[in-house]
Order: structure tokens, then C-alpha cells, then sequence
């Protein structure tokens, strides 16, 4: 079979959503709601024959980008800005002083998850480029930026660590400001140094564990838009290329020109890599159907080597936690079409 994977997140149910919005994400009393969502996600998920699955970030704070800062005391909410096709923005923290620490590592949500599956569980973590960016332009008094940059390299790689050590089937770093990058500085400079900062986190990992890791690269997707869509691939994919991974989920069914997307993946993919593409965009509200799948993976197999070949959804469902704009059965339908097209697509491959 051709590999199939998601992404991450899933629509939360509204009633935790309400929840949420009404006493805070870290009530105590939420506790049942949260940990009813990650059964109902996890059953659901199974359902659908999918054979790697994730928790839908029910329990991630707020969002997939700050889970691990949220409500640290040495912070500001005023932090990077990030704004989206539809109007709105969104933003980090900014860091107020050192040291930077995490107050939750994602192997928090696996303890969860494990509970309730019976299929092999992946976890997505934050890139250490995107946490990069909390730390303010004017530095900071008595906590330099190499301190703050050692300090964060050692939270990422005891954060991925700790996931492995729980039994995570592969652990996907997000990198959605990869491509946000070459928009906010066309010069590639700011990717070149995202990717060089991810390189260093990277290289404290043997080859075999990098094998098990992966890098996620979307326009981002938010209330049914997206902040990098009108950046062209040819700008961000040589350079992600240069990530020391074994794995790649890269967002492509809602490209205008998948084809050309494909050549460049062709160009650039290693032999020891393996590359899932996208083939269901959670931000269009069209249910693809199997066949709609199948075409697009067989699609991708004219340009790319069988063998290191994946499929995957563009983005996470829900990747903000008050995001509403997809429903939770719509978001299990689409994955639904992705195993079972992807299996119609290797059964016409000959590799099923």
C-alpha cells in the first residue's frame, strides 16, 4: 500500500469550543469534555480505516503554534503577527525575559491518546524556527539571543525525545512559516535562516531517528483561508529540501498547478526522503470522493518514485482551536476519502 497519514488537528466539538470560550482552556473542570473529545476523535479516526492516526489536537492550547508557551509568566500577547486571506490575524506571544522554557511538551497529549488507540499514533510538535519568532527584534536585557536560541533547541529536542520515549509512531514538526517566510522577506534570507536553525535542532538526532521524523509545509489554513497561498512553491521547496528529514507533508491539492509543484518535488527529493502530498484541502467545503483521491495520487505517481511515495490531507482540520469554519463530520469524510482512495490508487498501481 501506499503510505496515508494526516496531518494533525480536528474540528473540536462545539460544546467544548463553548466550553472553552467561557472558563478558560485550562479550567479543571473542562477535563471531561476534553478527554470525551479525544475518544469520540480517536474512534472516529479509526473509522475511517485510517492506518497511522492522531489525537486531533483536542487538548493543544489555543492552537498548534503556542501549545507548548501558552500561558507562560514571561510573556506578552503582543507578540509576531500572522494574518490570513480572510481579514483577521492572529499572533504569538512575545517573550519579556529569559529563560525560555516550555510549560507543556507534546508527549503530555500521547499519555491520552495511547489510552484510547489501537492503531499506531503520530505526533506533530512546533518547529523551532516558529518559536524563534517570539523572541523581541530589541533583544533582551541579560538574556542574549544565543542564550534564548540554545535554551529553545534544548526544549524541542527533549520535547521530540519524550514523544518517541511514549511510543509516537513518527513526530511531525510544523513548519507553516516556511513558505509565510518568502512573502515577509522575498529575498529567502528568513527561510535560509529558518532552515538552518531547524538543521541544528535536527542534527541532534541519529539518522534512524530522523527517518521518523517529519516536516509539515502548508499556505496555512484558518477560517477557510490562508496566509502564503499566492507564494509560489518554486520559491520555498529546494530550500525545504534541505531539512534533514526522512519524511515531507507537503500541502498540494489546493494548488492551482499541482503538476508543476510535482516537477519541482522531483528535482529536489533525496533518495533516503519520502514525500506525502497532499490530496484533500480541508479549507475547500467540497467532500472529495474516493475517485477524486485516486486520480490525484495516480497524478503524483507519474513524477514521483513509488517507493517514496505518501499521501496525506494539505493541512490540519482546525489547527486554531475556536476555528469552526469546518465541521468535524465533514473533516472525518475528506480523511475517509483519502485511505480509501489512496488504496484505489495502489490497487491500479499494482502496489496493494
Amino acid at each position: 500500500m501506499i503510505p496515508t497519514e494526516p496531518i494533525g488537528s480536528i474540528p473540536r466539538p462545539p460544546a467544548l469550543i463553548d466550553a472553552v470560550q467561557e472558563s478558560g482552556s485550562e479550567d479543571a473542570r473542562l477535563e471531561l469534555l476534553y478527554d470525551e473529545a479525544i475518544r469520540d476523535t480517536i474512534a472516529r479516526f479509526e473509522a475511517t480505516g485510517s492506518p497511522i492516526i492522531t489525537d486531533g489536537e483536542q487538548r493543544k492550547y489555543h492552537n498548534f503554534w503556542t501549545y507548548c508557551v501558552h500561558g507562560l509568566h514571561n510573556t506578552a500577547p503582543d507578540g509576531f503577527k500572522i494574518p490570513f486571506t480572510a481579514g483577521h490575524t492572529r499572533r504569538m506571544p512575545r517573550l519579556t525575559s529569559g529563560p525560555f522554557r516550555y510549560k507543556r511538551y507534546a508527549d503530555s497529549y500521547l499519555d491520552v491518546a495511547n489510552r484510547y488507540a489501537t492503531v499506531p499514533v503520530k505526533q506533530a510538535v512546533i518547529s523551532p524556527s516558529a518559536l524563534s519568532l517570539m523572541y523581541p527584534s530589541e533583544g533582551l536585557p541579560d538574556y542574549s539571543r544565543e542564550q534564548f536560541i540554545d535554551d529553545l533547541l534544548g526544549e524541542h529536542e527533549r520535547e521530540i525525545r519524550r514523544c518517541f520515549d511514549k511510543g509516537a509512531y513518527k513526530v511531525q514538526i510544523d513548519f507553516t512559516e516556511g513558505r509565510l517566510a518568502m512573502k515577509i522577506d522575498p529575498s529567502g534570507e528568513l527561510l535560509h535562516r529558518f532552515i538552518d536553525l531547524n538543521n541544528l535542532a535536527l542534527s541532534r538526532f541519529s539518522a534512524a531517528d530522523r527517518q521518523r521524523i517529519g516536516v509539515h509545509t502548508c499556505p496555512g489554513g484558518d477560517r477557510d483561508s490562508t496566509h502564503s497561498a499566492d507564494v509560489d512553491y518554486a520559491e520555498l521547496l529546494p530550500s525545504l529540501f534541505q531539512l534533514k528529514v526522512g519524511n515531507f507533508y507537503i500541502a498540494l491539492a489546493g494548488e492551482r498547478d499541482r503538476v508543476q509543484v510535482l516537477k519541482i518535488i522531483r528535482q529536489y527529493l533525496k533518495p533516503d526522503q519520502r514525500v506525502f502530498v497532499g490530496v484533500v484541502a480541508p479549507i475547500d467545503p467540497h467532500v472529495d470522493s474516493a475517485e477524486e483521491v485516486r486520480d490525484r495520487v495516480l497524478e503524483a505517481a507519474e513524477y514521483l518514485p513509488l517507493a517514496q511515495l505518501g499521501t496525506t490531507d494539505d493541512c490540519g482540520f482546525s489547527p486554531f482551536s475556536d476555528d469552526t469554519s469546518t465541521t468535524r463530520d465533514t473533516a472525518f469524510a475528506k480523511i475517509r476519502a483519502r485511505v480509501m482512495g489512496t488504496r484505489l490508487a495502489s490497487e491500479a498501481l499494482g502496489a496493494g
